[in-house]
């Protein structure tokens, strides 16, 4: 009997030794006994999650093709209307910079308006709200995947304007063309998703959009077009100017405020 019997000491010992592994388990796996344990947000790095969410946007875009072929045949199509309806054999400065980025801005409206209906239909968003992620991941994914969407389209439709509209080659306003281009697709791409996550939770989502987006745009359509009007008259006189500085620091600064503001509200937004 006393070979089997254990003494006092050896129980308390034993009790001892299971109440600090019992304790150190849960504190191990940051989860109470009895449930998964839980991953740290810090865990998962920011820009980790933003470029797995932004692989996911394109792949889905490469395979279903729902939003950058649409655009791009809106802003062709514009473009052919302008051409037949001006009956002029090209366009140039205010004119044509005009067309350019109201064509733009209008082929936007339409990737605007995609960009977070399959999150909202297919129960994307409570899944991340799941993830143990920074939610400014989910903000920064889809403003770069709207970028993404208005640089393809750009590739689209400069060559087209210059072909249909423009006349002469768009080789001495490309460089300074450029650049304006990526500063008002930035805006376009902060703006559209913080208007996107407001409006696609509402019944009217596809009128509410661009009803929101339009006004917020409007000063990057100014500061675009006030940019490109002396590069495109360049092109025509086929000689080099000065690149519209003023405008483009416009540009810059318009994109850096509502950058701050969106990346700041978007996680209250994505909570409610």
């Amino acid at each position: 009997m006393s070979s089997v019997a254990s003494s006092p000491e050896d129980e308390r010992a034993g009790a001892r030794a299971s109440a600090s592994a019992g304790a150190d388990a849960p504190a191990a796996s940051g989860a109470a006994p009895g449930e998964p344990p839980r991953v740290p947000v810090a865990a998962t790095g920011l820009w980790r999650a933003v470029a797995a969410l932004l692989r996911k946007e394109l792949l889905v875009e490469l395979r279903t093709l729902e939003s950058v072929p649409g655009m791009s045949l809106f802003a062709l199509s514009t473009f052919v209307v302008f051409h037949f309806a001006l009956n002029r054999g090209s366009v140039e400065g205010d004119l044509g910079a005009g067309i350019l980025w109201v064509t733009l801005l209008f082929a936007a409206m339409l990737g605007v308006n995609r960009l977070f209906v399959a999150d909202a239909d297919q129960g994307g968003f409570d899944g991340f709200l799941l993830a143990p992620v920074d939610r400014s991941a989910m903000f920064l994914a889809k403003a770069l995947t709207l970028f993404a969407y208005l640089a393809v389209l750009e590739l689209v439709a400069v060559p087209a304007f210059g072909l249909l509209l423009l006349g002469p080659s768009l080789g001495p306003a490309l460089p300074g063309l450029l650049v304006a281009l990526a500063l008002g697709d930035l805006g376009v791409a902060v703006i559209g998703t913080l208007v996107a996550a407001l409006a696609v939770q509402t019944r009217a989502r596809d009128l509410l959009g661009p009803l929101l987006a339009l006004p917020l745009l409007l000063p990057i359509v100014i500061g675009g077009s006030r940019a490109s009007s002396p590069l495109l008259e360049q092109a025509h006189r086929a000689g080099l100017g000065g690149v519209p500085l003023r405008w483009l620091l416009t540009l810059g600064l318009y994109d850096l405020v509502f950058g701050l503001i969106a990346y700041a509200v978007f996680d209250f937004l994505l909570e409610d």
